[in-house]
């Protein structure tokens, strides 16, 4: 399948003369069901068509060869209203995510899903920049789609030097993390995954110390901590809620495991995100 993605990504890159790039309005706080991440993601039409309602309704339509860039920490929907392809990049502080999404008509189906660590020069993180920068000058196509370019070609890159560098082991850690970032709100222990891949904890626990830069359970509550923020931003729901659909059964175990890693509770860091939300609209609208 990690061809499969090479293959695209070439074909964009061939045709990024083409590509019109697009930015969320999200002046709105999330609707149900939206996408918000703490990282940076482009959605990019390969086939059809789709509609992302963080577009103004006019602009609302994804065709062939239109990405939609969205700054970390900012929202999107994909509204499925015909059989389409879509390619989905996250650029993640460590690690970048790729997945082909298909629509037939009735179904949605993910037709790859990988994910690949980040390495080498900080270029990739430089041309986020520029494209942060882009979001304010949205009439500048032609800047857009060369930093768009650029990215996408650094995406080849990572992919490329991965498939080279791929080892059994390594392939194998991989898909394990990307099926903990999958299915960490739930009950995940260190024997249940183990027992998903048919190895031992212990050889699983030294996968993550071989291959890893953390621990399985310091990397299961990495993930969950991350969700935890996201919700913790965007939704009103009790601290006690957010702890149980991250997947942490004791909710004072989350909050203490919360504050070791942010040094605030989760009701502080929520106060914390909206004062500076609060602090950002007022500057916005106040008169030049």
């Amino acid at each position: 399948m990690q061809q499969d993605v090479i293959d695209i990504i070439a074909r964009l890159i061939s045709r990024h003369h083409a590509m019109t790039l697009k930015f969320p309005n999200n002046s709105l706080p999330a609707p149900p069901l939206a996408s918000v991440v703490s990282f940076p993601r482009l959605e990019i039409v390969i086939e059809g068509e789709v509609q992302d309602k963080s577009l103004p309704e006019a602009q609302g339509i994804l065709k062939k060869y239109n990405a939609l860039y969205i700054p970390a920490g900012k929202w999107n929907l994909i509204s499925w209203t015909r059989p389409a392809t879509l390619l989905s990049i996250l650029f993640s502080k460590n690690k970048l995510g790729f997945s082909i999404q298909q629509w037939d008509g009735d179904n949605l189906i993910y037709v790859d899903k990988q994910n690949v660590a980040r390495l080498g020069p900080r270029v990739g993180s430089f041309l986020l920049q520029a494209m942060n920068e882009i979001v304010s000058n949205l009439d500048d196509q032609q800047t857009a789609r060369l930093v768009l370019a650029g990215l996408l070609s650094h995406c080849s890159d990572q992919l490329i030097n991965q498939a080279q560098k791929l080892t059994p082991s390594r392939a194998l850690f991989e898909v394990i993390q990307e099926y903990i970032d999958d299915n960490a709100s739930f009950q995940l222990t260190r024997d249940d995954v183990a027992k998903r891949f048919h190895i031992s904890p212990n050889y699983l626990s030294h996968l993550f110390r071989k291959t890893g830069s953390i621990g399985f359970n310091e990397y299961l509550n990495h993930v969950r901590l991350e969700r935890a923020k996201l919700l913790l931003k965007g939704y009103d729901m009790k601290v006690k809620e957010i702890a149980s659909s991250c997947g942490f059964i004791d909710s004072n175990y989350f909050c203490r495991i919360f504050r070791k890693s942010t040094a605030r509770s989760p009701t502080q860091y929520r106060s914390q995100w909206r004062s500076q939300c609060d602090n950002k609209e007022s500057h916005d609208i106040s008169p030049r």
